[in-house]
């Protein structure tokens, strides 16, 4: 059964005549009829009555015919979708992003996105690493923005920026007279962290291990803006991204260096292998970058 049988017979049953079908279909009268014999005897049915005429469309024909328009309906609609999705005219993004970096490197990217393609919806969800690595194995997202080290295996990665971690300080903190911070001045501070499964918490602690540091730690949590609400009233010290540096709008808190070596996290996108990014997506990416 074919496409094009199913509109023939459509238009046969509305014109009610073969030659008037054959002529809307841009057909030969002969070569449509051929279609609609070959249709009927594989349904083993006839669709129509035939007189020298017209056609009337028989019982059987009339059961059929009205999924046959639902059919042709629901293609038309799917071909119609493929085509605006194409040209970014409609369509759904559905991207995976990491609690510290959502607010920071989104909202710009998204407006001008919405801006230029208004008819794209973008779905976004912040989750912890491991769940949007489960989610990007179940292809209910089209990509994840997140930040090494994860497991790699079955993925593909596209390199996006990297960025400071700062030393971030209660602003009338003593370390923020100093020129030069290095690690060793911060062996006695509490440090807060992000909570355990976030990756920035890990990222800290493994800079702090390589160099023999061992603070203590001595609150965590799961929002970045409570840790600099925390460090503001003197409760700790912590490392906190540029971006999310340069999100503190009302200076709450002082941000330095730390020397010789800086500590930096890099941001990726990353899509299954066997799924990559769509057109809307793929555009999506290329104004992040």
């Amino acid at each position: 059964m074919e496409m094009h049988q199913l509109r023939y017979a459509i238009a046969v049953a509305r014109s009610g005549n073969f030659s008037r079908a054959a002529e809307q279909c841009h057909i030969s009268q002969p070569s449509l009829s051929q279609q609609i014999l070959k249709l009927e005897e594989e349904l083993g049915e006839r669709l129509f009555d035939r007189t020298k005429r017209e056609a009337r469309v028989t019982p059987h024909g009339e059961a059929f015919l009205r999924r046959a328009v639902r059919i042709l309906e629901e293609v038309d609609a799917a071909t119609r979708e493929a085509h605006e999705a194409k040209e970014l005219i409609s369509g759904v993004i559905a991207i995976g992003v990491i609690p510290t970096i959502a607010p920071y490197l989104l909202p710009k990217v998204m407006a001008a996105f919405a801006e230029d393609y208004p008819g794209v919806k973008m779905i976004v969800q912040e989750e912890t690493t491991a769940r949007l690595l489960k989610l990007l194995q179940g292809y209910e997202i089209d990509f994840a923005l997140i930040s090494p080290p994860f497991d790699t295996e079955g993925l593909e990665t596209q390199h996006l920026l990297d960025e400071e971690l700062l030393l971030a300080l209660p602003r009338k903190h003593p370390l923020t007279g100093k020129k030069i911070i290095s690690t060793h001045d911060l062996e006695r501070e509490r440090l807060i962290l992000m909570k355990e499964g976030h990756c920035l918490g890990e990222q800290v602690l493994s800079f702090c291990n390589r160099r023999e540091l061992r603070p203590k730690v001595s609150f965590r949590s799961a929002q970045l803006e409570t840790i600099q609400s925390l460090i503001a009233a003197g409760m700790g010290i912590s490392l906190i991204p540029e971006m999310a540096a340069d999100g503190d709008k009302k200076s709450r808190l002082a941000y330095r260096s730390l020397n010789p070596k800086k500590p930096e996290r890099s941001i990726v996108a990353a899509w299954p292998k066997q799924r990559p990014p769509g057109r809307a997506a793929a555009q999506f990416l290329k104004m992040l970058g």
